[in-house]
């Protein structure tokens, strides 16, 4: 079955009629839906759609870019053209190429219902979740905001290389940030979710989940500056994972803009540590059968027991390398030029629950949140970040901790990791288990 946008992008090549000039033609259609609830009310209901097109032109190693959201033949026509004018203004690079086409195997990645469902079911849904924290504990004041959102989106990309290929996909979240009051203190805790169906997701787990860390953390104190073993929970240790993951790519290495350059086949990191970037994990979110160039999906092993196997390539910085792409070609949109990045990007789970982590710890942190994150740098890996959690005595949890921070490097942190836990959990396309890293600097008072 042809679909709607792969038959569009099969037009719009037809329109470049250059036989000198490599020509690409990336089509999408999407629908979002977000629906913000508090006390009971709907604060925010907005929905969206568009349709656009992306084209990029290679004329003898120039690349040109352009787009459209105009669908006619002369709109489109002159998006190719101007994408052909682009590219006779930009300096020649032969590593500029194209995808090869390859098999593709179809995937099912769209759940009809989130297209059918009535919005009033979507808006109960988001009462659901604030009803499950306010009913948690009587210490939950506030619900900051309920929220629950939904995309479908068509895809369809075709090159003069003989790639053709179309599919759709579709996901719906859902995220709550509540408010805990005790004793003149106030603590805030937030979750979120996603799944590929409605029925993947539970308001009452999420409602309670928030309020669970905003109620745990009251009473919050600081400690004093310690050197202990630190468990990281998965949505702390995904923070980590999401400044590691743009590093690990080709185009950062190329451009020396990575702590990695130049560690192939290197240990970095501890034996415990295995990372994987993968576009084939089945329900993730950035799950396709290809990557935004039609390169075909596929599970890569980055890390694997400490060692640096591979880099993430797109067609581009593959070329460069002399190597395939790994399928790690993409778009920020159709307007945006090309890129590379991770797709469901992890650390396998181990074997240990959670509480057998902190029974085997025995006395340190359990670090629940992060705070500026986004500072540490991709570079030199050198990171410094508030945070908060639990403190941990005879592999318990004693008492909430906050007002304290943690700075390192991202590569000794690696190399530090001693445990891998069993609770594997994806925030979006990154996802952890908690992990246990030794010997880390705690300051605090």
């Amino acid at each position: 079955m042809t679909l709607e946008m792969q038959d569009l992008a099969r037009t719009v090549l037809r329109l470049a009629e250059s036989s000198r000039q490599e020509v690409e033609v990336y089509t999408i259609k999407q629908r979002s839906l977000r629906v913000e609830v508090t006390d009971g009310e709907v604060e925010t209901l907005r929905e969206a759609s568009q349709t656009g097109v992306g084209i990029r032109v290679i004329d003898r190693g120039r690349l040109g870019m352009a787009f459209t959201t105009r669908l006619d033949r002369e709109s489109l026509k002159d998006a190719v053209q101007l994408a052909a004018a682009n590219a006779q203004s930009s300096a020649a690079d032969e590593f500029n190429r194209l995808p090869d086409p390859k098999p593709v195997e179809p995937m099912a990645l769209l759940d009809p219902k989130l297209a059918e469902l009535p919005v009033d079911v979507k808006i109960d849904f988001a009462k659901k979740v604030e009803s499950a924290a306010r009913g948690y504990d009587p210490r939950v004041t506030k619900v900051r905001q309920a929220s629950y959102g939904d995309g479908v989106y068509e895809i369809g990309i075709a090159n003069s290389r003989g790639v053709d290929v179309g599919y759709q996909g579709g996901y719906c979240a859902t995220s709550l940030m509540v408010v805990a009051e005790a004793d003149g203190q106030a603590e805030t805790g937030w979750t979120y979710d996603f799944s590929r169906s409605f029925e993947g997701l539970d308001p009452v787990r999420v409602g309670r989940e928030a309020a669970a860390r905003a109620v745990e953390m009251l009473g919050a104190g600081s400690l004093a500056t310690c050197r202990v073993p630190l468990i990281l929970a998965p949505d702390v240790a995904a923070e980590f994972l999401e400044i590691l993951g743009p590093a690990l790519t080709a185009e950062a290495v190329q451009k020396g803009k990575s702590v990695f350059a130049g560690k192939l086949g290197e240990v970095v990191g501890s034996k415990e540590l295995t990372l994987i970037d993968s576009g084939l994990l089945p329900q993730g979110i950035a799950t396709a059968p290809v990557d935004d160039e039609g390169v075909p999906s596929q599970d890569t092993t980055v890390l694997e027991q400490g060692v640096l196997k591979t880099y993430l390539y797109n067609t581009y910085s593959a070329a460069k390398d002399g190597v395939e792409s790994t399928g790690n070609g993409v778009r920020p949109s159709f307007r945006g030029a090309l890129t590379s990045g991770t797709r469901n990007f992890y650390i396998p789970p181990g074997k240990l629950s959670q509480e057998e982590l902190m029974g085997q710890v025995g006395r340190g942190l359990y670090v629940t949140s992060v705070m500026g994150m986004h500072t540490a740098n991709p570079i030199s890996g050198e990171f410094s970040v508030g945070a908060a959690g639990l403190w941990i005595e005879n592999g318990r949890p004693a008492r909430p901790v906050r007002g304290i921070a943690i700075a390192g490097n991202l590569i000794d942190l690696m190399k530090r990791l001693v445990a891998v836990g069993s609770d594997l959990r994806f925030y979006g396309s990154v996802g952890s288990p908690s992990l246990v890293v030794e010997g880390i600097t705690v300051s605090g008072e």
